[in-house]
């Protein structure tokens, strides 16, 4: 059978990816540091990464971001995350299944998910624009937890057969209002900025994935797709995750944030905690490993990240995850992000 045209942009999507992906590329975790004090007065034996996240229980404050799904090859990637997250007792949310409403046909490249994580915490994805059809639809798809909708205008800028329309709130409070799954709105990679935030929050939102720039860049992506690649002016546009955090900082108690972009290794973790973040997702470093090593060296890399994080919190003094944020005066912001905190004020 021919593949589609969705199909192969989903397979352009990881290759290229892939391609631009610099795991020690700097971002704007770099430009904040911890005061180091040599006296934290802590054992990491009783450091405890327990945490509650809306109606579930976590034993890390991981997950395993929105990545791949809706061709043959990105299936077989779906497979082996499945049996990751599920390894490792992490929540993990599917790439964009709207290929797959467009094609049931391509249905199983995202339920295997389910399949290879039957009692794991897994999480759908549509575009914010969606219909409740489809909604519906997609959670039935992968017997999803919940469902992260999508904000990639961005993206579709971009992309060369992108969408043009962009009314997306009315539709997102008819979603939050009728699904009986939590309801989880994400941005892509470009951020969300606070009156972005209070306007979710006013359409009912309660759970909020920043997806803020310093990871993958599906600007970049798409403009490679492009005949004549003319829109490099919006490489890097948008806002940081870090960026993201200090302006949603004082959002309302009800308000559960994920920290998604830019993830590179425990410490950006341990500082998307010491920000506010209630969870912290990483993509682009797992698809990197995915594509270069085993499963079982996927699931050693996560393993260890659980556990290195339980000794960065023992180093700041922290023995339970709700200890972090008050911890932030430990924060030392470069002149940058000082200056865009004070702009926020």
């Amino acid at each position: 059978m021919p593949q589609s045209k969705q199909s192969h942009r989903k397979d352009e999507h990881v290759s290229l990816a892939e391609h631009y992906f610099h795991g020690d590329q700097p971002n704007d975790f770099d430009e904040v540091r911890i005061r180091h004090d040599a006296l934290p007065e802590t054992t990491v034996a009783e450091i405890s990464t327990n945490t509650t996240i809306g109606p579930w229980h976590w034993s890390s404050p991981l997950y395993i971001e929105a990545m791949t799904g809706g061709s043959i090859q990105t299936g077989k990637l779906n497979a082996r995350l499945g049996k990751i997250a599920a390894a490792c007792k992490l929540p993990i949310a599917t790439g964009s299944q709207s290929v797959a409403i467009k094609d049931p046909s391509l249905a199983p490249t995202f339920s295997v998910l389910r399949e290879n994580n039957p009692n794991g915490l897994v999480f759908g994805n549509l575009g914010a624009g969606q219909s409740l059809a489809a909604a519906n639809t997609a959670i039935k798809m992968l017997h999803a937890d919940a469902l992260e909708l999508h904000l990639n205008a961005v993206q579709e800028i971009v992309m060369p057969e992108g969408e043009r329309d962009f009314n997306w709130l009315a539709n997102i409070n008819h979603l939050v209002t009728h699904l009986d799954r939590p309801v989880i709105v994400k941005e892509v990679g470009f951020g969300i900025s606070r009156p972005t935030m209070q306007q979710l929050y006013a359409a009912g939102v309660r759970y909020l994935d920043l997806g803020g720039r310093g990871g993958t860049d599906f600007a970049e992506i798409e403009n490679r797709r492009r005949p004549q690649q003319e829109m490099t002016y919006l490489r890097s546009f948008g806002l940081s995750t870090v960026e993201s955090l200090l302006a949603v900082n004082d959002h309302p108690k009800d308000l559960t944030i994920f920290a998604a972009g830019g993830i590179r290794q425990p410490l950006d973790v341990l500082k998307a905690l010491m920000l506010g973040a209630d969870a912290v997702g990483v993509a682009g470093v797992i698809l990197h490993e995915l594509l270069h090593h085993s499963d079982d060296e996927v699931i050693a890399m996560l393993t260890s990240w659980q556990y290195q994080l339980r000794l960065l919190m023992a180093l700041v003094g922290a023995k339970k995850l709700s200890d972090l944020p008050r911890l932030s005066d430990k924060l030392i912001y470069s002149a940058k992000i000082q200056a865009y905190r004070q702009s926020l004020a």
